[in-house]
């Protein structure tokens, strides 16, 4: 019932949320009558926050259309490789003219990134992948919103979400003989599950695992989140933040934890510091500087974008991560798509290295918890393994922002680097005719006139391959 109320108030708070959007830009614009008013600066930032306040936010786009490396601008094409009912796995595929970029760019390491499914969209690791990509190919997992997947594509589990994980590897591995794995926060836990359990069979498994700010062992430094889990009962939650989706969307009658909720708890955790954020957004308004409440824009227009997540998964969570501790108890048993379950053994992991990467005021996952990993991983090798912390990062510092490109970042690189093979890797079958169509596509927005000769074909597939 919550959920409909809460839908029945946001249709009810659009059209004025609108109004002030459109009463903002009146009173801001010099032409318009009403910015000759007094205070009419005042009134039109007022008018603008009550928009930002009252508005729905939807899922923002990675954005990512080019980036430079060493004066060459290389230009980024961004797809679906494989669509699965609660999850996308996505490409950024890259595309140079230079003959020296493009051959350093085949030749780099490529890295899944496991985005988590904990409230906000994947594009908040935005700054992640544009980092990663001046070195790598980059895939990363887009996690759906539950309240758009149809009750008839089945629930979702956190067992599902270990096989997802496996089966992007698999699909990596064929393309490429092998790839390395990043996961940031919630999904260190499935992936290094699902890392175990490929090794348990005796498969092939990544060449290297980055695990940043995840609650690998949730018992050490306990944070707000870990206390919360740990002090009400499973029973708790599902009565308390578990609803079903409302009618008007396709998961019409999905039993999820709403979005919703999922952000007023985000909010919670630091009231003080979001109402100083929107009243110093009002002051730059007024102020006329442009450039500091653009920067507040972008960061709440990805903070306030919430998916739902479905019951099963997020119930799963709180009882295996946080309440029971399967993974470093050694109990977890994680159901294969036979029907058998497999016991999950991080101690069987031997060809794949270990980095660790922790914040210093990480307020998410407290110190120690990612750091676990290695009490777990005995059968990697000493030499194999390493640990990061990061002084004075909290937990999005890690991977966002400028500790993260100074700090993090060329310590995740260099890692990977030293588990990379010297050959190159396997580019994929299609690459040659995608290079055709994004080289026809540059020179259509460039408004030039591509020839549609069998030679001029070939020669644009030579001077626009990707990688």
């Amino acid at each position: 019932m919550l959920y409909h109320l809460y839908e029945a108030q946001r249709a009810l708070i659009e059209p004025f949320s609108d109004f002030a959007a459109v009463a903002a830009k009146m009173f801001a614009t010099p032409t318009s009558p009403l910015a000759q008013v007094p205070f009419a600066q005042r009134i039109a930032a007022a008018y603008d926050l009550l928009h930002r306040l009252g508005k729905d936010y939807e899922k923002p786009e990675f954005g990512i259309r080019t980036f430079e490396i060493e004066g060459v601008q290389v230009a980024v094409h961004e797809r679906v490789e494989i669509d699965k009912p609660f999850c996308q796995l996505r490409r950024f595929k890259r595309y140079a003219d230079d003959p020296a970029t493009l051959a350093r760019l085949k030749d780099e390491p490529v890295v899944l990134i496991v985005a988590p499914l904990s409230g906000h969209h994947a594009t908040l690791l935005r700054d992640t992948v544009r980092t990663m990509l001046r070195d790598h190919k980059v895939y990363i997992t887009d996690w759906k919103n539950a309240r758009m997947v149809p009750l008839a594509d089945g629930d979702f589990h956190l067992d599902d979400y270990v096989h997802y994980v496996i089966e992007f590897i698999h699909y990596l591995q064929r393309n490429y003989g092998n790839c390395h794995v990043m996961s940031v926060c919630q999904p260190t836990v499935p992936v290094l599950a699902a890392v175990s359990l490929m090794a348990s069979r005796g498969e092939r498994t990544p060449l290297s695992m980055t695990m940043m700010g995840g609650p690998i062992d949730a018992r050490r430094s306990p944070t707000a989140v870990n206390n919360l889990a740990t002090q009400r009962s499973l029973a708790w939650f599902e009565n308390n933040v578990v609803y079903r989706v409302p009618p008007g969307f396709p998961g019409e009658g999905r039993r999820v934890y709403p979005g919703f909720l999922q952000h007023a708890g985000f909010i919670a955790m630091n009231p003080d510091r979001h109402l100083n954020s929107h009243y110093d957004y009002f002051q730059h308004l007024i102020q006329g500087d442009n450039e500091s409440a653009e920067a507040h824009r972008q960061f709440y227009d990805e903070y306030n974008a919430v998916l739902d997540m479905d019951a099963n998964y997020y119930l799963e969570t709180i009882r295996t991560v946080f309440q029971e501790f399967r993974l470093v108890h050694g109990t977890w048993d994680v159901r294969a798509p036979d029907g058998r379950l497999e016991r999950v053994r991080p101690q069987d992991i031997r060809n794949t290295g270990l980095l660790t990467v922790e914040g210093e005021l990480d307020d998410i996952s407290g110190s120690g918890q990612t750091r676990a990993a290695h009490d777990l991983c005995t059968g990697i090798a000493a030499d194999e393994r390493e640990h990061f912390e990061v002084q004075g990062a909290g937990h999005y510092g890690i991977f966002s922002g400028r500790r993260w490109r100074e700090k993090v970042y060329p310590v995740v690189r260099d890692f990977i680097a030293r588990h990379q093979p010297k050959a190159a890797g396997v580019e994929t079958a299609d690459d040659e005719s995608e290079a055709a169509l994004m080289a026809a596509a540059i020179q259509r927005d460039s408004s030039v006139e591509p020839s549609t000769t069998p030679a001029a074909s070939r020669r644009r597939r030579r001077a626009q391959p990707g990688a």
